[in-house]
């Protein structure tokens, strides 16, 4: 008896062991990889900055021609947060424009996120290069950079974080995740693909098909971006689910390459292990303006009321102390 007892014994160490050595390994390889992943931004003072009250304490908020104060350490306090979404189409020899802009509040206490794109067509200031233009060309002429300046100034609001993503690994990471689920307001066919009106799952070629098409919508660009928000929160849910918690690893290892962001490995860990399960609610709202032409090109035109209007419901999502750690 003694004997099989220390064969057990033994046996039930070395599985235990290899189980910490395995853990220790994944453990290693995604922290490598959401190493790759990260890239801090260039923070730029602005002149004169005015207060908002967010989380229960003031932050400063945007003002004249330069960065807002991000709160990096939003997602590890558990304390609202604000990020940046940029889908970029980039091409060999281009550094692509960034035809997706997303826009997150995420209210962890209560469990919230606000979402609504920026058309790229928008006209505004372009923080750094001294004139007004089509948004989504910020990225084209200054990288992430001049995006998010641009954008904390276009709402008068900072941007905690920004994720950038290349279309490729938008496909990726849908495949990864088994697919998205979508309900699809139209009957169309792009790029060689039908999309049936009604409830469908994309495999992630037939997703980033289904996220671009914007001629064939009658609502054009923000047709689009309708599509592009219900994707996001999807795929979203998909990721912080207890199946996608499981497919973190090979997510994050096919996606290095693909996405930049300034959030980092803990923040990461934070988010899908605490933040993200209490998240149950994904609200999405419209950024409401007109078309023209001005010298022959099109422009979409938000005036300072509607800014505001944005910029109100971000503040009011955001008015709430954070959670306990």
């Amino acid at each position: 008896m003694k004997r099989w007892l220390k064969i057990t014994l033994g046996a039930a160490a070395l599985l235990m062991v290899g189980a910490g050595v395995y853990t220790a390994y994944v453990y290693h390889s995604v922290q490598t990889a959401a190493n790759a992943m990260y890239h801090p931004r260039s923070i730029v003072q602005p002149a004169a900055i005015s207060t908002l009250t967010t989380g229960g304490a003031a932050r400063p908020a945007v003002t004249g021609n330069g960065s807002g104060m991000p709160n990096p350490a939003a997602i590890s306090q558990f304390k609202p947060f604000t990020v940046l979404v940029l889908g970029v189409d980039q091409r060999p020899h281009d550094r692509g424009r960034s035809d997706t802009m997303i826009v997150l509040s995420v209210n962890p206490a209560e469990g919230t996120v606000l979402m609504f794109n920026i058309p790229r067509d928008t006209r505004t200031e372009l923080i750094g290069r001294g004139r007004e233009d089509k948004i989504n060309h910020a990225f084209a002429f200054g990288g992430v950079d001049m995006s998010i300046r641009t954008v904390e100034h276009f709402l008068n609001h900072p941007m905690d974080y920004y994720v950038q993503m290349n279309m490729e690994g938008f496909a990726k990471m849908v495949d990864l995740l088994g697919g998205v689920a979508v309900n699809n307001p139209l009957d169309f066919q792009y790029e060689g693909h039908h999309f049936a009106q009604g409830s469908l799952k994309l495999n992630g070629t037939e997703a980033l098909s289904y996220a671009r098409m914007r001629f064939d919508d009658p609502r054009g660009d923000l047709g689009r971006n309708a599509r592009q928000r219900e994707l996001l929160k999807q795929i979203l849910a998909q990721a912080i689910s207890k199946e996608g918690l499981l497919k973190v690893k090979p997510i994050l290892q096919a996606a290095g390459e693909q996405i930049r962001t300034d959030i980092t490995f803990d923040d990461m860990t934070t988010f899908l292990t605490r933040v993200g399960p209490s998240l149950r609610q994904t609200d999405m709202v419209e950024l409401k303006g007109h078309g023209t032409k001005i010298n022959g090109v099109y422009y979409y035109i938000v005036d300072n009321q509607e800014r505001q209007r944005i910029r109100g419901l971000m503040e009011q999502h955001l008015l709430t102390t954070a959670i306990s750690p």
